[in-house]
């Protein structure tokens, strides 16, 4: 696999439209040469060639899952009771989009 260059950081940054300062051109860089010395460690380990990739990190994932149990919640008064505006039976809160 080739290495990255400057200029397919430059090609790729400018494709998606994020265009990088030199500095953040070198930042990815190294991080780049960081994450390939990485893999060339990890294809470097006997055998690893013969593993089968997991599909989750925990192999008893199903076992985790506790019995899904309804309960009684607080009455809509009480929950809205310490909201600073209400509309009903909702909280009104600042507007964040415009």
């Amino acid at each position: 696999m080739s290495k990255f260059t400057k200029e397919m950081v430059d090609s790729y940054a400018d494709k998606l439209l994020i265009g990088l300062t030199e500095e953040e051109n070198k930042m990815v860089l190294e991080e780049f040469d960081t994450i390939d010395k990485t893999i060339s460690i990890i294809e470097n380990i006997s055998g690893i060639s013969e593993l089968e990739p997991m599909m989750y990190c925990l192999d008893d994932i199903a076992t985790n899952l506790r019995e899904d149990v309804s309960l009684p919640s607080i009455p809509v008064t009480d929950a809205l009771r310490n909201a600073g505006k209400t509309d009903g039976r909702e909280i009104e809160v600042p507007k964040v989009v415009e």
